[in-house]
């Protein structure tokens, strides 16, 4: 039996995409996901704080840290680190510089 061709890919522009402001110097970015992911992109300006505290469900999340510092706590990650906030996490990240980072979060009501 032939296997199908799948379909193209989808490609985006990050900067291209609609940014909602979450809080003060905070923008979040949807990105295009398959299957039960939730992919985004979060900026968030130097001096910057979360507007809230982040809880997660029994998936966690995931996130890649693009471009500058993100500060956790008393911890700081940097550029090129990834970090993973396992189930039933919590967090209220902040930034000194200025961060870019992207993340994924499993849809653990999707997967039931």
């Amino acid at each position: 039996m032939r296997k199908q061709p799948s379909p193209e890919p989808v490609a985006v522009v990050i900067d291209s995409i609609e940014r909602v402001e979450k809080g003060a110097g905070c923008y979040r970015r949807s990105l295009p996901a398959v299957g039960p992911v939730s992919a985004w992109v979060v900026d968030m300006d130097p001096g910057s704080e979360w507007p809230y505290v982040d809880h997660h469900d029994e998936m966690g999340e995931q996130v890649y840290i693009a471009s500058g510092e993100l500060i956790e706590g008393e911890r700081r990650y940097q550029a090129g680190q990834y970090i993973v906030f396992g189930p039933n996490s919590s967090h209220r990240p902040r930034t000194d510089t200025g961060v870019r980072l992207i993340g994924f979060n499993l849809l653990g009501r999707l997967l039931r």
